[in-house]
C-alpha cells in the first residue's frame, strides 16, 4: 500500500507539470494579453506605455522562461494576483474551492446513500427491478438547469420555505444548510441514478453466487446476507463512480453554481477564462485536476481495503 501510495503521488506530481505547461503553451500562443486588453480599454496608452508594462508584469521575456517563473513562485507558495478580481489568487481560490467541495460532499453522500439503497431495494426484491430502474431513468432524463430552475420555483417563490440562491448572510449551520438544499438536491438527483443502476446490478451478480447460497443454507437472516456479504463485493464499482463524479464535480458543477448563485470552482474557471485571467484560471485548473487525481487515488485505496485482492 505505502508503494502505490508513493507511486501515485510521484504520477500526480508528473502531471500536474505536464497539464500547467501545456496549459500555459496554450495560453501564452493565444492572440492578445493583458497589455493588448488595456490598450484596447483605454485608447490614451501609448506604445511605450505598452512597452513598460510588459516589462513590469514579465511579458517581454520568453514563454518558457515565464514558465519557469511562474512554477517557482507556485512551489515558493506564492500563486500571484488576480487580475479580474484585483486581490491576491489565493483569496478567490480557496473560498471557492471550500464552497464547490461542501456542494460536492453533501451531493454525492446523498445520492450514493439513496442509490445503494435503491439498487439494494431492487436487487433483493426482484419485483422491485422494474420501479428502481424507471426512477433511475427519470432521474437520468432531467436536465441539470431544468430542475435547478423547478426547485426554486416550488420552494423558494411560491411555498418560500428555502431561499433561492447565494450564501447566507450570518454564518451558521442552520442557515447555511438552508441555502445548500436546494442546489445538493438538484445534483444528487442528477447522480441518482448511475449509482442506483450499478449497485442494484452489482448485488443481483453477487446474490447469485454460490457463498450466498452457503449463507443461506446456514440459516443466516437475509438482511446480514444482504448487507454483510453481498454489498462489501458490490462496492468496488459503486466506489469507481463516486471517485469519477468527485473529480468532475469540482470543475463540473458550473450550471448548478450560476443557477444558485453559489461561488464555486466552476464558476470561478468559467470567469476567470472569461476574463482573460490567465494566472487565475490555470491556478484554478490545476487544483481542479489535484482534486480529481487524489479522489481517484482514494477509490483506489478504499477498493483495495474492500477486496485485498486487488492489492495482490
Amino acid at each position: 500500500m505505502p508503494r502505490l501510495i508513493l507511486g501515485r503521488l510521484l504520477q500526480i506530481a508528473v502531471t500536474l507539470v505536464l497539464l500547467s505547461a501545456a496549459t500555459w503553451l496554450v495560453m501564452g500562443l493565444m492572440p492578445g494579453d493583458p497589455v493588448d486588453l488595456a490598450l484596447m480599454a483605454d485608447p490614451q496608452l501609448t506604445a511605450a506605455d505598452a512597452a513598460r508594462l510588459r516589462a513590469l508584469h514579465g511579458l517581454d521575456v520568453p514563454l518558457h522562461r515565464r514558465y519557469l517563473a511562474w512554477a517557482g513562485a507556485v512551489l515558493r507558495g506564492e500563486f500571484g494576483h488576480s487580475r479580474l478580481f484585483a486581490v491576491p489568487a489565493a483569496q478567490v481560490l480557496w473560498p471557492a474551492l471550500g464552497s464547490t467541495l461542501v456542494l460536492l460532499g453533501w451531493s454525492l453522500l446523498l445520492s450514493a446513500g439513496l442509490g445503494v439503497l435503491l439498487g439494494a431495494w431492487g436487487a433483493a426484491r426482484r419485483a422491485a427491478a422494474p420501479a428502481v430502474d424507471a426512477a433511475a431513468i427519470l432521474a437520468q432524463s432531467m436536465p441539470t438547469f431544468w430542475l435547478g430552475i423547478l426547485l426554486i420555483i416550488l420552494f423558494a417563490v411560491e411555498l418560500g420555505w428555502l431561499p433561492a440562491g447565494g450564501l447566507p448572510e450570518a454564518p451558521g449551520a442552520l442557515e447555511s444548510l438552508r441555502f445548500l438544499l436546494l442546489p445538493v438536491a438538484t445534483l444528487a438527483t442528477a447522480n441518482l441514478a448511475a449509482y442506483a443502476r450499478h449497485a442494484m446490478a452489482a448485488m443481483q451478480a453477487e446474490l447469485g453466487a454460490d457463498y450466498i447460497r452457503t449463507a443461506r443454507m446456514k440459516g443466516l437472516p437475509e438482511r446480514a446476507i444482504l448487507w454483510r456479504h453481498a454489498f462489501p463485493n458490490a462496492a468496488i464499482p459503486v466506489v469507481t463512480i463516486l471517485a469519477l463524479d468527485a473529480g468532475a464535480l469540482v470543475s463540473g458543477a458550473l450550471v448548478t453554481e450560476q443557477i444558485f448563485a453559489r461561488p464555486g470552482m466552476g464558476k470561478l474557471i468559467y470567469d476567470a477564462v472569461m476574463g482573460n485571467d490567465y494566472n487565475l484560471a490555470l491556478l484554478a485548473l490545476l487544483l481542479a485536476a489535484l482534486v480529481t487525481m487524489l479522489a481517484t487515488l482514494a477509490a483506489d485505496l478504499a477498493q483495495r481495503l474492500i477486496d485485498p485482492r486487488l492489492a495482490r
